[in-house]
């Protein structure tokens, strides 16, 4: 089993930065896929970004490239992601998720993921 817990959410004006930190407790996580994702009110969750085990490979929905970077440091057993250039449609509740076994290239996929953490608020104003 494995926990994740979010944190680093917040209010910030339109340009602003915010980094999300996810802490995983339990096993696998330094063998785990992360992906982070995102459910504005009203909307469906959404793909943000997704590594694999070692970090080396991310992936980014195309709204977010460029302004978003996801990272990880399995000696912390942490997930990161910075959020720069923030806009008001950036807001949402932001979650991390983990999987020891991806199918294939479905990184974007919620329901690939088999752990989720409890989500932090991310708001930006304008």
């Amino acid at each position: 089993q494995v926990q994740l817990v979010e944190t680093g959410g917040g209010l910030v004006q339109a340009g602003a930065s915010l980094r999300l930190h996810c802490l995983a407790s339990g096993r696998s996580f330094s063998s785990s896929t992360m992906g982070w994702f995102r459910q504005a009110s009203g909307q469906e969750r959404e793909f943000v970004a997704a590594t694999d085990w070692s970090g080396g490979s991310a992936h980014y929905a195309d709204s977010v490239k460029g302004r978003f970077t996801i990272s990880r440091d399995n000696a912390k057993n942490t997930g990161y992601l910075q959020m720069n250039s923030l806009k008001p449609e950036d807001t949402a509740v932001y979650y991390c998720a983990t999987v020891d076994a991806l199918r294939g290239t479905y990184y974007d996929r919620a329901e690939e993921y088999v752990y989720w953490g409890q989500g932090t608020q991310v708001t930006v104003s304008s």
